[in-house]
């Protein structure tokens, strides 16, 4: 067994540092620590010369108060900020490495694109056979499904009930206006016989963790689509599907996780009885809207009405 950390032996908080030093701090160290403890996630992320500039304070004077409060320099300075906001600062630092680095417009759209493949390949490779068939058992056989995603993951819910609708009955987005609240009036509803689908990746949103831990007490299985063991719906779920998402300019790459998405539906699609008869159905209602179909609603444009559409802009006409 290991041995539990004695606290005494960590190293100290810029907190306790600047506790510790304060009555001794000048009075422009004093501006500096005072923005520092009220703003520690900015001073976190800042270069040193807009952290100086927002105090309204020499660079020189920012490398004095690191060193005043028994660290070696700003950089050291900001590291120890960093410290427990690690996860919430990653997408913004590795933002910042790669735009300190020259690159064409062109040079980014590749990039982007290649990571995109590389993330789906990298989940691809990691593809649990089994948690795949009973993901979409689940599905098939659920009375009614629950679909809880907020922020970005909002949009893959949202895609997610549109692949599902075509052959699942009650299938409910819990995303909309009224916020999270509106899952958790539904949350007394559901039952053994439904199922929980909690949709969440770094940076993980809350309101969907409490969800899914709220169906998963009430004896509702959950499935949770998010990145790996780590991420805070594993321990609320009966199965789990991951997807790499690393991102160099965001929090998350969403190609990968509509990969699954889309990988998902069409298992169900695979499975789903008479989803061909389905597909045909829906087809037929949709045909109206379909442009360039013979039962289009659009209404044919006469020579004389072409000839009277209004000229462009910018086309040189009084």
């Amino acid at each position: 067994m290991s041995a539990v950390p004695d606290p005494s032996t960590e190293a100290p908080t810029i907190a306790i540092r600047i506790g510790r030093v304060r009555p001794t701090l000048t009075r422009s160290h004093q501006q500096m620590a005072d923005y520092v403890l009220a703003h520690p996630l900015q001073a976190a992320t800042m270069p040193i010369d807009e952290l100086a500039a927002a105090v309204g304070v020499s660079i020189a004077t920012a490398n004095r108060f690191a060193r005043a409060i028994g660290l070696d320099g700003y950089p050291m300075l900001r590291a120890e900020l960093v410290r427990g906001f690690e996860a919430m600062l990653a997408p913004i630092e590795k933002m910042r490495i790669k735009l300190e680095k020259p690159s064409s417009i062109g040079d980014v759209f590749a990039a982007a694109l290649e990571e995109s493949q590389r993330n789906i390949a990298a989940t691809r490779e990691a593809l649990d056979p089994a948690a795949c068939e009973a993901a979409v058992q689940a599905i098939v056989g659920a009375r009614r499904i629950y679909l809880a995603g907020f922020g970005a993951s909002g949009w893959l819910a949202g895609l997610l009930q549109r692949g599902l609708d075509a052959h699942c009955d009650g299938v409910h987005l819990l995303a909309g206006v009224a916020g999270a609240s509106y899952g958790a009036r539904l949350l007394p509803r559901m039952g053994e016989e439904d199922l929980f689908i909690a949709i969440s990746y770094p940076r993980y949103l809350t309101d969907t963790v409490v969800l899914a831990q709220g169906a998963f007490e009430r004896g509702v299985r959950v499935l949770a689509l998010t990145d790996g063991l780590q991420s805070p719906l594993v321990p609320f779920a009966h199965g789990c599907l991951f997807a790499q998402t690393e991102n160099q300019y965001a929090a998350n790459s969403e190609s990968s996780a509509l990969a699954m998405i889309e990988a998902l539906t069409s298992a169900v699609a695979h499975q789903a009885k008479e989803s061909v008869k389905t597909a045909a159905r829906m087809t037929e209602a949709v045909l109206p809207w379909l442009h360039d179909s013979s039962r289009t609603r659009l209404a044919p444009r006469s020579a004389d009405t072409a000839a009277r559409k209004p000229a462009a802009k910018g086309s040189g006409r009084a």
